[in-house]
């Protein structure tokens, strides 16, 4: 969604280096536009069936106000989502710098200079911090060193069918045999992108090169051939 998006590296503290892609500046102006309307119509809501209560009501209303305001952005990071509604229907999460989930304390520093960001007009500071920075933090996140990321998608496990057995197109060593059942065994234990760059290398039995399913569908037509499948 954003094109200036970019990855950045962080490392936890057992010393693994990890790559985050920030949301950048699109991403995150839409996530917050999903979560004022979420609060604009839950306060409507409240206001309508408060308004028959006079002082009572209106002090119910100014209360959670101030609670849908305040701490609706710090109960939802520190959910196991880790992103408010808005943020999680764009895919978005919220975590520490070295990639480890949001701690309270940061939640409740990042929320709180949202007072900063929003000067001197409409989150002046903030877009402007934001487009500045090849992180996209905004003030808060600075101070509380968090970072707004792309939730990680899941990598595709390798789905297969049947495969037709197909003899090699050259004679294999004893090794080679091994290492191509060895491959057939593993094929579903692998993501789709792992198995097409383990049979490019394979793919010379086929009497063929490249990368792609077919060609992979050839090297485990191979394996399948030499477990004696005919």
């Amino acid at each position: 969604m954003d094109a200036l998006d970019t990855v950045v590296s962080a490392e936890t503290p057992e010393g693994i280096l990890i790559e985050l892609r920030p949301a950048g500046l699109t991403a995150r102006c839409y996530a917050f536009v999903i979560d004022v309307l979420i609060r604009g119509m839950l306060l409507s809501v409240l206001a309508a069936v408060t308004e028959p209560m006079k002082g009572v009501g209106l002090a119910l209303l100014l209360i959670s106000a101030f609670v849908f305001e305040w701490l609706y952005p710090v109960l939802f990071e520190l959910s196991s989502w880790a992103a408010t509604p808005g943020k999680r229907a764009l895919g978005l999460t919220t975590v520490m710098d070295n990639g480890l989930p949001i701690t309270p304390a940061a939640s409740f520093t990042r929320n709180l200079l949202r007072v900063a960001d929003f000067l001197p007009l409409g989150y002046g500071f903030a877009i402007v911090c934001m487009l500045t920075r090849r992180d996209f933090k905004r003030l808060g996140d600075i101070a509380a060193a968090t970072l707004v990321v792309y939730r990680p998608e899941r990598a595709r496990q390798a789905t297969l069918t049947d495969v037709e057995p197909l003899a090699p197109a050259l004679p294999l060593a004893l090794r080679d045999q091994s290492a191509l059942i060895a491959l057939a065994a593993r094929a579903r234990d692998v993501t789709e992108a792992r198995l097409d760059e383990l049979a490019a290398i394979a793919a010379p039995v086929t009497g063929s090169t490249g990368s792609g399913p077919a060609v992979t569908r050839r090297v485990l037509g191979v394996a399948r051939w030499l477990l004696g499948w005919r």
